[in-house]
């Protein structure tokens, strides 16, 4: 299985993909979220998320109106459009990449916890290090606890997750991942005369990767040393994670 992070920008843009739409496994938990979000005026969701005045507007008439979203796309791999989705551009997949997808790779999600790809997805923006108490849960992490994670170890086919989401959302599954082996993913870049993780380049590489291992059908940790994009080369393998180099 492959984890992702989610993306802040949306688009509502239809694809002609045929996928069947599903229904998220914790879509309950998602309106219940909306629903708390719901009570917040624009100010206090500014406050909240560190938005502009506009994105806290949008969102709270996303919460008020949530299951009613009048967007084209409803299905959540093609709604994301941050880096990482972008690089993966799965909008340009085959069928049987698509149905691969589909089965393989999941997004770690705020409001969601889990979504699957063909997963119908309200527009919505909610971090997942959001500090907010829900009911009698003091932040997302505590509310989600190991939720994520078990749905995650139901869902994956071997015993292999590859890991390409963000630290912050990685933490919502780190501490209850065993018995599956977590593979990490580091990619440096030559910045200031050192190698070191840039947070753009980082995230369209993780994007490319996910490409690479939905394209390639790759279940294990052979071959993934062969991975090129945006001219990395695979430099070592250590504490179960797979340093690339901007080459």
């Amino acid at each position: 299985m492959i984890v992702i992070s989610p993306a802040k920008r949306l688009s509502n843009k239809a694809c002609k993909i045929v996928l069947n739409a599903t229904t998220p496994t914790f879509d309950k938990e998602a309106s219940l979220l909306a629903n708390e979000l719901a009570k917040l005026n624009a100010i206090e969701l500014t406050e909240l998320m560190g938005v502009s005045d506009n994105i806290a507007e949008l969102n709270v008439e996303r919460f008020k109106s949530w299951g009613n979203s009048p967007t084209e796309e409803k299905r959540a791999i093609f709604q994301f459009e941050g880096d990482v989705f972008k690089h993966l551009d799965a909008r340009n997949f085959n069928d049987d990449d698509i149905g691969y997808m589909n089965q393989r790779l999941r997004i770690l999600s705020g409001i969601y916890g889990l979504l699957k790809p063909s997963d119908e997805m309200n527009p919505y923006r909610l971090e997942m290090g959001t500090q907010y108490a829900f009911g009698d849960s003091k932040n997302l992490y505590d509310f989600w606890g190991d939720k994520i994670a078990t749905q995650i170890k139901l869902e994956t086919k071997g015993n292999i997750l590859f890991n390409l989401a963000s630290e912050e959302y990685f933490s919502s599954i780190k501490k209850h991942t065993e018995p599956l082996e977590v593979i990490n993913f580091k990619f440096l870049s030559i910045s200031g005369g050192k190698e070191r993780v840039v947070g753009v380049t980082a995230k369209r590489a993780r994007g490319e990767m996910a490409k690479f291992l939905i394209q390639n059908r790759i279940e294990d940790t052979t071959g993934i040393e062969k991975f090129s994009a945006m001219g990395f080369k695979f430099k070592n393998f250590e504490n179960n994670t797979f340093i690339f180099a901007a080459s």
